[in-house]
């Protein structure tokens, strides 16, 4: 297979690597290597590569804040959408916004043009890609709120439009398989007013800074809500405040945040959210799920 992209590699502006350092882009700064890391030049180039690497398994990295590679690292290639995938611009009545651009720029790019009901956007660590496959959500607003549709691309290097009702959006998932990438999606546009805009950031600004660990090397929420209830809320009635394994913890600020305090291993991080799901099951009989992708072997 590193034959088949060492002899496309010659015709693309898209950069590989082997056996790479993939902790450094994680949120976590933990984990270990990929067999192959791609940073894709455009769609074309994304729909070759995708045509010849047969069956070897892939993932997208965004902007690295959900996502926990296992130490003895992830056998396949790890794809990073490069700058023609960040932009962003107004089309008719639609935002069209690359799979690469960071939530936080939606709501910024929003706020620009005094546009609505993407505020929430601002509280999201992630890309759009990423928001768009989970129902990225915060504060009370989904992305299933304000997404019109997506382009997407399949393993076959096959390229759909699809409407938001074809994606089936449920709380922290939609049914978009797990193999197809988002290229770009297209959001509804409802002109607000400046001042209504600008104090909605700024308290979804200050509501992260007092609630959330920012400054700390965290994956962003751990555990999805289960129905009526609050992950956070559980944990620490179940015990689990200032629980650790090595240098993994749970926050004082906010027990759904696990924090590499020093020089955690992937291992200790995922054996923390474990013994978590865990003292949560054997208090309150309620399975936590992870919000947190991991990837690789164990």
């Amino acid at each position: 297979m590193q034959h088949n992209i060492e002899e496309i590699k010659k015709k693309l502006k898209s950069k590989f690597f082997y056996d790479f350092d993939i902790s450094k882009y994680t949120w976590f700064k933990a984990g270990g290597r990929t067999a192959i890391y791609c940073l894709v030049y455009n769609e074309k180039e994304l729909e070759i590569i995708l045509n010849n690497i047969g069956n070897l398994q892939y993932e997208i990295i965004g902007a690295g804040s959900n996502i926990l590679i296992r130490d003895k690292g992830f056998n396949g290639i790890i794809f990073k959408l490069g700058k023609s995938f960040n932009q962003i611009f107004l089309q008719d009545d639609l935002i069209n916004v690359g799979a690469g651009i960071l939530d936080k720029n939606l709501a910024k790019f929003s706020q620009e043009n005094v546009i609505k009901n993407l505020e929430f956007y601002s509280g999201i660590p992630g890309t759009i890609g990423g928001a768009v496959k989970m129902n990225a959500g915060c504060f009370g607003s989904e992305t299933k709120n304000v997404l019109k549709s997506i382009k997407t691309i399949n393993k076959k290097g096959k390229i759909k439009l699809l409407s938001k009702e074809q994606l089936n959006f449920k709380y922290r998932k939609s049914s978009l398989p797990k193999e197809d990438i988002v290229l770009s999606a297209y959001f509804g546009v409802k002109y607000g007013y400046k001042d209504e805009i600008d104090n909605k950031i700024a308290e979804i600004k200050i509501r992260r800074e007092k609630s959330q660990p920012l400054k700390n090397k965290t994956g962003g929420s751990t555990f999805k809500n289960p129905n009526n209830n609050f992950a956070a809320q559980l944990i620490e009635n179940a015990g689990c405040r200032g629980l650790s394994v090595g240098d993994a913890f749970v926050s004082d600020k906010h027990a759904n945040f696990l924090i590499n305090t020093n020089k955690a291993s992937a291992t200790q991080i995922e054996e923390l959210g474990m013994r978590i799901i865990d003292k949560v099951f054997n208090k309150f009989e309620i399975k936590l799920e992870w919000e947190i992708q991991i990837l690789g072997s164990q």
